[in-house]
């Protein structure tokens, strides 16, 4: 009897040992998405430890989703976006793109720099916007690498932009590299170099919603941390001063909800917070709370500045994820940069990029609950 179970013991070590392992789910996995011309465009997704989801493409460098928990642990994308590669090869306000070579506008598209005046195409009124008509959101960035160590995945990707590009001087590499953290951080990390001076200004437009576009976006509560902005004139484009939020229907520097004050700025929030830093240190720029989901987004960054838009110009004419239009004030962008127009303002921070001289830049998009 003994022995019978000694045998059998042994059997069942064996067949047990034989057992198929279950595969562990790789943090990095892609898809071919489509085609730019020749180009083939690839979708990337990145997982974390958390099950917190982020997806990205080498078109435009766009971050496409970001699926994260709600307070129940329910785990829904925050950002717009579409479900398919056509809709951000057309027109869209740059979803979720990497946005260059100067994000924000340039006043009446042109500046000069080292005595050379430089014509930029104008694609915004009057002025320049966010590169222009074929800015960075449009082109194929190289897949340089991805890898995944620790608890963080990465994806790098990288883009020359040729000298004239868009009216630009310059040769510029550009290197983006996305890192999907397990404490459910998105880190951004930009690098660029020229081969003649030139002005740069690269920023992240992607559009948020904490409750993964069950209502808009005016029910969260922001927080800005920033005590002065940038006042524009009619066409967005800075007056050149900085102007105190206290008293004013732009002061964040206590936490409010979005729609508190909306109404009484005309279109709705689109403006650079000057923010309490210097280029180059990181610091939270802001935080943002929705109380039904319970989300937190806090923004961290090198950057002397954020702008706040509040999505003023979507009017239902975009379908998004799960067939869903977006409406006015349905996303909000936290734009880390440096200030519009800083080429013709030269008591604002300076974007000139010269030859050996290397462009860095963090930002940092961190998601929790409460």
């Amino acid at each position: 009897m003994k022995a019978t179970t000694i045998i059998l013991l042994a059997l069942f070590i064996v067949v047990s040992g034989c057992k198929p392992k279950p595969e562990a789910t790789s943090p990095i996995s892609e898809i071919t998405w489509g085609n730019e011309g020749d180009n083939v465009i690839k979708l990337f997704t990145l997982t974390n430890k958390n099950g917190m989801e982020v997806k990205i493409t080498n078109f435009g460098a766009v971050i496409n989703s970001i699926v994260v928990p709600d307070r129940n642990g329910k785990m829904e994308n925050v950002v717009l976006g579409f479900d398919s590669l056509q809709p951000y090869q057309g027109t869209h306000p740059y979803f979720g793109s990497l946005v260059g070579r100067y994000g924000n506008r340039i006043a009446l598209g042109k500046f000069s720099l080292d005595g050379n005046l430089y014509t930029l195409a104008i694609n915004n009124g009057i002025n320049h916007l966010h590169g222009g008509i074929k800015g960075f959101n449009k082109q194929v960035f190289n897949i340089d690498t991805t890898w995944s160590a620790a608890d963080s995945s990465v994806i790098s990707l990288s883009h020359l932009s040729p000298d004239m590009d868009e009216g630009y001087p310059g040769n510029l590499k550009v290197n983006v590299t996305y890192i999907l953290t397990g404490n459910n951080e998105i880190k951004i990390r930009y690098e660029a170099e020229t081969d003649k001076p030139t002005v740069l200004n690269l920023t992240n437009h992607s559009y948020f919603n904490l409750t993964a576009c069950r209502e808009n976006i005016l029910n969260h509560e922001m927080a800005i941390m920033a005590d002065s902005i940038t006042p524009t004139d009619t066409t967005l484009i800075p007056t050149g001063i900085l102007a105190p939020v206290a008293g004013t229907p732009f002061d964040f520097t206590v936490a409010h909800k979005i729609g508190e004050r909306i109404d009484q700025v005309p279109g709705g929030y689109d403006l650079n917070y000057k923010l309490r830093n210097k280029t180059g240190q990181l610091v939270q720029a802001a935080e943002v709370y929705e109380p039904v989901s319970g989300r937190v987004l806090q923004a961290f960054t090198t950057e002397p500045g954020v702008q706040f838009y509040t999505g003023n110009f979507l009017d239902g004419s975009l379908t998004g994820f799960n067939g869903i239009k977006y409406e006015r004030h349905y996303g909000f962008c936290l734009e880390a940069q440096h200030f519009p127009d800083s080429p013709n303002k030269p008591q604002f921070p300076t974007v000139v990029l010269k030859p050996g001289e290397k462009y860095t830049q963090l930002t940092v998009y961190k998601f929790s609950v409460k």
